[in-house]
């Protein structure tokens, strides 16, 4: 028994497990120095980074208002009061603002989110960072963590006002790419096995989650 162990134990460390990661390699470059998790302005460790789009910003955009995700309104004061005041008077806020999460030295490029009823304090939403690398076409490559929000309440962290995420962001990212291939838009779709290796954690607020560790990575088809 323990001799089969330590020959499964062998095939797997040397040849499979190697073998995976050089076909990922050659498949997806572009990959190779993404970081997997996005970091709050403080450096805390924030959400995991589950979706890629390759393509333009304008076709980008194209497609995620025709899946039904509007692009988010810019974090200021007047948009806080404004989904303050959606979520207490339980009326919607299609545009309501994300915080900011951190990659490659900055904040999101684009937020998306689709609301959930007529009260902003659960919506699905998805941040998108370009990456510094394009693909092996030359085509901009778009590196997101796509999350669902459950509820408002107090950061397990800081003890400020933030919504609260579900745990399953793999939920979210198969969710997500429902409603895109619906929109026929997609060049494309390929499933990235072994993007992350740490397969659980805690988001900025404290939050757990859990993944698969698979990336979706798809082309945005030309029109």
């Amino acid at each position: 028994m323990l001799a089969c162990l330590g020959l499964l134990y062998l095939v797997a460390s040397y040849y499979v497990i190697p073998y995976g990661w050089k076909r990922y390699s050659l498949r997806h470059p572009e990959l190779e120095e993404i970081p997997r998790i996005t970091r709050t302005s403080n450096g805390i460790a924030g959400d995991a980074l589950n979706v890629e789009m390759v393509g333009g910003e304008r076709d980008l955009k194209k497609l995620m208002v025709a899946a039904h995700w509007y692009p988010a309104d810019p974090l200021t004061l007047r948009s806080c009061l404004e989904i303050a005041t959606a979520t207490a008077l339980k009326r919607p806020y299609d545009a309501a603002p994300v915080s900011n999460l951190y990659l490659f030295g900055r904040r999101e490029d684009l937020a998306f989110e689709k609301p959930v009823g007529k009260n902003p304090r659960a919506r699905h939403h998805v941040r998108f960072w370009r990456a510094p690398t394009t693909d092996e076409e030359d085509r901009a490559v778009w590196i997101g963590a796509a999350t669902y929000d459950k509820s408002v309440g107090l950061s397990h962290r800081t003890g400020q006002i933030t919504h609260h995420t579900a745990a399953d962001i793999d939920a979210e990212r198969d969710y997500l790419f429902v409603d895109l291939e619906q929109t026929g838009g997609l060049e494309s779709l390929d499933i990235v096995d072994g993007f992350h290796t740490t397969l659980e954690g805690k988001n900025g607020g404290g939050d757990p989650w859990h993944t698969d560790g698979r990336l979706f990575a798809a082309v945005i088809a030309t029109q």
